[in-house]
């Protein structure tokens, strides 16, 4: 398909667009609801001259009675005219300038409305020969800008100056009908920008929707295209599926349009038609938990997460590496841990903070059956001993038996007195905890000249 049949299809798609303009006294939003911050920025906009609308997710958020996370806003003026009226702005952004205006902590985020970017005139973007949007500083009316916009309660505007709400795509219906629906021809779309395939998944999952029969039909057939996408990107939209609060129904959704598999590939050989895995059972667990942390407002560390998610994978590969090379467990362990990582970042390139993070949580799961002596004081004292703790007994609840018996005496130890932890320690006797949890690993035998030497 060359560009001006793909521009053709992509206007042919919009013309069922048609402008509602929802008066104040015939929507629900009040100014009370939005920041201050937010309301500034507005209205210097507005009193400068230009146009100034609360937009997206903000309005979306606020019309179904929640509190906006972020407050965006969109005008006619350019990142360069904003900067002059704002001296706590800063322009970020190669693939489509944005100005954010910084206020402290809080930064409100600023978009020129974007235009058609296969207009020749106005082109200062690129495309792949698939039709991903390469970079996309491309200005153009707030009617273009709502054309552009991915979903159709993304598109609501809400305008400052007479506190109307302008809905360009049917966007009060679908969120009355509970129903993401995308703007334009579908796998055009997704081609553009195949993150849009996991925004609707993400927004399914947050606000409890159906997804649109014609949305989501090409869905699994295209998510292979997300291979092209940066791995930087998609380790920041992973975050923010499993991170959010609905992280266990967001990966059940996104299983079920092929589009996890494509974001953890060294998981998807450990699915089953049952979910009865251990890799399976294992992101139920820390899907669930981490959303139930979230709830109860405590945080979350990214690194333990990967962790669990990968564990599985890794001690299959160690298998794999004791039976064919010969390694010792432990040895296999460490170079499995380097592959599974090594690979998994290339889909999602996961921070070398949180990378060194995770092997210290799985080298734990070695170290913690070895608790005679003084080794269980002082195992206590690791930075990350809590972390590895909790794994432990996320793995006793798959595993059982020695698993279960090791997590619980682990549980005992820490909150038990001096007298109680010493009785606990010498019950363990010379043999540790058995041999079969040791995971001693394995010293190379002498030389015969070494042996001469003595």
């Amino acid at each position: 398909m060359n560009k001006n049949e793909n521009h053709q299809i992509i206007h042919q798609s919009y013309e069922d667009i048609s402008l509602q303009i929802h008066t104040r006294d015939e929507h629900t939003i009040s100014r009370k609801q939005i920041s201050d911050n937010a309301l500034k920025v507005l209205y210097r906009l507005n009193g400068a001259g230009y146009d100034a609308y609360l937009v997206g997710g903000g309005v979306r958020d606020l019309l179904l009675k929640q509190q906006p996370k972020d407050f965006d806003i969109a005008t006619n003026a350019t990142p360069e005219q904003i900067k002059k009226l704002f001296r706590n702005c800063r322009l970020i952004g190669r693939r489509f300038r944005l100005a954010h205006i910084m206020f402290g902590r809080d930064i409100i985020e600023v978009a020129t409305f974007r235009g058609h970017h296969q207009e020749a005139e106005k082109n200062i973007s690129q495309q792949s020969k698939d039709g991903m949007l390469l970079r996309d500083n491309v200005y153009g009316s707030i009617d273009e800008d709502a054309e552009r916009r991915d979903f159709t309660i993304n598109a609501m505007y809400y305008n400052i100056s007479d506190y109307a709400v302008h809905d360009y795509a049917g966007g009060v219906e679908d969120l009355e009908e509970r129903l993401i629906r995308l703007i334009g021809d579908p796998e055009t779309r997704y081609r553009e920008d195949p993150v849009r395939m996991l925004r609707a998944i993400r927004f399914a999952a947050k606000l409890d929707f159906d997804i649109e029969e014609e949305t989501g039909e090409p869905i699994e057939h295209l998510a292979p295209l997300l291979v092209d996408i940066p791995a930087a990107r998609l380790y920041e939209e992973s975050l923010k599926l499993l991170q959010a609060g609905h992280g266990l129904e967001t990966y059940h959704l996104l299983r079920e349009y092929n589009l996890f598999q494509q974001l953890f590939p060294v998981i998807a050989p450990y699915f089953t038609s049952e979910y009865d895995s251990h890799t399976e059972q294992m992101l139920d667990l820390v899907l669930d938990a981490t959303d139930i942390r979230i709830d109860e407002g405590k945080r979350v560390n990214p690194a333990f997460m990967f962790a669990a998610l990968l564990w599985y994978p890794m001690m299959g590969l160690t298998k794999q590496l004791m039976d064919s090379v010969g390694l010792s467990d432990y040895d296999a362990m460490m170079e499995a841990s380097n592959i599974i990582i090594e690979q998994q970042i290339k889909s999602t390139a996961i921070p070398r903070r949180h990378t060194a993070t995770i092997r210290e949580i799985w080298q734990l799961q070695f170290r913690l059956p070895r608790r005679t002596g003084k080794r269980a004081y002082r195992l206590m004292e690791l930075n990350k001993f809590r972390a590895g703790f909790d794994f432990l007994e996320m793995r006793a609840q798959i595993e059982g038996k020695e698993i279960e018996e090791l997590a619980k005496w682990w549980g005992t130890f820490q909150t038990a007195g001096r007298n109680m932890r010493q009785a606990m320690v010498n019950d363990l006797g010379g043999a540790g905890s058995g041999s079969k949890s040791n995971y001693r690993r394995k010293r190379p035998a002498k030389s015969k000249a070494a042996k001469g030497n003595k």
